[in-house]
């Protein structure tokens, strides 16, 4: 009588899903720690007052807000159409 154990065959080969899910993470990681050390710099580095500084990152960040939200609602936007076109073909 043969004893296949496939449980220990399997756990020598890693999903593919997961390089690319580490792959991911760590460009994450970095691009994370890459803005932040920018962000750094350019504050100790402005050639402006603290006041005109904290005033231009304010403007800056409302913009970023705003083309986020922007950006979010033609995501939703769009997740939105698709769905209901793969639903109106199912149909």
């Amino acid at each position: 009588m043969v004893n296949h154990n496939y449980e220990h065959e399997n756990d020598a080969h890693e999903p593919r899903g997961s390089w690319a899910g580490l792959l991911i993470g760590g460009l994450l990681v970095g691009l994370l720690i890459g803005g932040l050390t920018g962000a750094v710099a350019m504050l100790l580095l402005a050639p402006q007052s603290g006041k005109r500084t904290r005033a231009k990152i304010y403007r800056q960040g409302a913009e970023w807000r705003e083309q986020a939200a922007d950006t979010m609602g033609n995501a939703v936007a769009s997740a939105r159409d698709k769905a209901h076109q793969i639903t109106h073909d199912v149909s």
